[in-house]
């Protein structure tokens, strides 16, 4: 079936066009720099730049419009994963907007829910809880979102959070140790915590490769924040190069990024002490910055590996940033 996948970054918006499955078959590929500077538009203003963007990269790339897939950035859901006594769906279904109050931040009358059921245990268990995950967003901010794609004739057929289409497109198995997934986004990171290929824990924190841009263009001075980026990008945490001030500008912000992992290490493994994290994956586009790999290396201990995005995939691969396309590889290989 052919798809097209469309990621919407803060810095770039990234396409995938071709055959969906499990091994996608790339045939068209597009990255451009998003004019809005976030990931999704807050006003009227911010949504027509985005309209007339998105109209210009379907027009110039030839895209087709009957299968469009949609990421849904992570900061305009709140996900949450609960643990619950064991409830039959019709029960789980009069319950869900209670449990939604307890556990998202957004009024009921301004939410927008979906819940999915994680694990149920057998009848036959007792006292071990069923998990259920939570998606919530605000109903008028996703309507935004999406008007930019309907005003164009498009309706999205898939909208899913980034999260989940970057789970997929790692390709997690059931005998894989448990891995937490650090996802260096522009401007936030997204942590996930996979267990027998299902999802565990899932937290957004804000932070990403453009504070670290910020830090490198604070700490040299008289440099443009384009001249920061390809400082961060080409030299990043290598003590060699520049005299280290690179690296001695970025480690500051890097290490309230590397806080926040390790927190969300700690209280995971501190509950899960018979399935401890073992393994760190890093994806975004921060991933490819050198030195990154040696750095939560030694924050954690742990082996530490760069996700291969297209690894499942034939065709038209680009020829780098592949971790910038992760998210749009997860909702090229999502089955219908």
């Amino acid at each position: 079936m052919p798809a097209t996948a469309i990621d919407i970054g803060s810095n770039q918006i990234k396409v995938l066009s071709g055959k969906a499955g499990s091994k996608p078959v790339i045939e068209k590929v597009a990255a451009v720099a998003n004019p809005i500077k976030v990931s999704y538009p807050h006003d009227d203003s911010q949504a027509e730049k985005l309209v007339q963007t998105v109209d210009k990269i379907f027009h110039d790339h030839k895209l087709d419009k009957t299968e469009v897939r949609l990421s849904l950035p992570e900061e305009i859901v709140s996900t949450k994963i609960i643990n619950l006594p064991p409830l039959t769906d019709a029960e789980l279904a009069s319950a869900i907007d209670w449990q939604a109050e307890q556990h998202i931040p957004i009024p009921l009358n301004q939410l927008t829910l979906e819940y999915q059921v994680l694990y149920r245990p057998d009848k036959k268990v007792k006292d071990q809880p069923m998990r259920v995950m939570l998606v919530g967003s605000r109903r008028e901010t996703v309507q935004l979102y999406t008007d930019v794609f309907t005003s164009l004739g498009i309706q999205p057929t898939v909208m899913e959070t980034q999260i989940f289409s970057a789970i997929r497109a790692l390709g997690f198995e059931s005998t894989d140790p448990t891995t937490l997934m650090i996802d260096l986004g522009a401007n936030n990171t997204q942590l996930a915590i996979i267990h027998q290929a299902e999802l565990q824990l899932a937290v957004n924190k804000i932070g990403g490769g453009n504070l670290l841009t910020k830090a490198v263009q604070q700490g040299i001075t008289n440099i443009t924040e384009q001249q920061a980026e390809d400082y961060k990008k080409t030299y990043g945490l290598n003590p060699n190069q520049l005299e280290g001030k690179i690296q001695q500008a970025i480690l500051p912000a890097l290490n309230s990024i590397g806080q926040e992992v390790v927190k969300t290490w700690r209280y995971y493994n501190n509950n899960h002490s018979q399935q401890p994290v073992v393994r760190i994956v890093l994806t975004g586009g921060t991933a490819q910055m050198p030195g990154i790999i040696e750095y939560f290396t030694q924050l954690t201990g742990s082996e530490v590996l760069v996700a291969s995005p297209f690894l499942p995939a034939s065709g038209n691969i680009p020829e780098k940033d592949h971790q910038t396309f992760m998210v749009c590889m997860g909702l090229l290989m999502r089955e219908k």
